[in-house]
C-alpha cells in the first residue's frame, strides 16, 4: 500500500514537472510600432533648393488582428509625423507609406489621408500632425510590412516638391 501510494506521488509530481503554462510557440504581438528617420537627402532624387534641409520623424503604431494561426486579418495604422527644418508656410499635402528600398521609388500602399485640399501647413517651418485609425488594405500589406519594414518608406509631399520633401525607410522598433 506504501509502494502504491508512493508511486502515485512520484507521477503525479512527474505529470506536474512535464506540464507547461507557456505556448509551444511565443505569441505573436497585436500592437507593433514602426518609426522612420526622415530626411530630404533620402528622396529620390535628393531634395534640391529651399526645402533641402528639411527633416523630422514618423512613428506608425499598427493595430493587428490575428486568426488562430497568427496570420494577420485586419490592420490599422496611426501616424505621428514630426517635421522641421523647412521654410515657413511650407505646405504638406500628402503623407503615406510606399513600398521600395532605400534608393528606389515605389507606390503608395498605406495613404495618411492627408490631402492638397486640407493640408498641414508649417507656418514656422516646424511642425507636426496625427492621423489615426487608418485601415491597411489590402491586408497583405500589414504583412508585407512586418515581415520586412526596411522594404517601405514613408514620406511628406509638399506644394514644391510634388514627389516627396522627406523621406525614411520603416525601422520596427522592439
Amino acid at each position: 500500500m506504501k509502494h502504491a501510494a508512493v508511486l502515485t506521488i512520484a507521477l503525479a509530481l512527474l505529470a506536474t514537472g512535464c506540464g507547461s503554462d507557456s505556448p509551444s510557440t511565443p505569441s505573436q504581438p497585436n500592437r507593433l510600432t514602426f518609426t522612420a528617420l526622415l530626411s530630404g537627402n533620402n528622396e529620390v532624387p535628393p531634395i534640391q533648393g529651399t526645402e533641402a534641409g528639411g527633416g523630422g520623424n514618423a512613428t506608425i503604431t499598427m493595430d493587428v488582428t490575428r486568426d488562430a494561426s497568427g496570420n494577420v486579418t485586419a490592420a490599422t495604422v496611426n501616424f505621428t509625423v514630426n517635421l522641421n527644418g523647412l521654410p515657413a508656410n511650407t505646405p504638406i499635402n500628402l503623407s503615406h507609406i510606399h513600398e521600395a528600398p532605400a534608393g528606389t521609388n515605389g507606390g503608395v500602399v498605406v495613404n495618411t489621408g492627408l490631402t492638397a485640399a486640407a493640408p498641414v501647413v508649417l507656418t514656422s517651418g516646424s511642425g507636426s500632425f496625427e492621423r489615426t485609425g487608418i485601415g491597411v488594405t489590402p491586408v497583405d500589406v500589414a504583412t508585407r510590412i512586418i515581415a520586412n519594414p526596411a522594404g517601405f518608406y514613408f514620406n511628406s509631399h509638399s506644394t514644391l516638391n510634388g514627389g516627396g520633401v522627406v523621406r525614411g525607410q520603416l525601422t520596427r522598433v522592439p
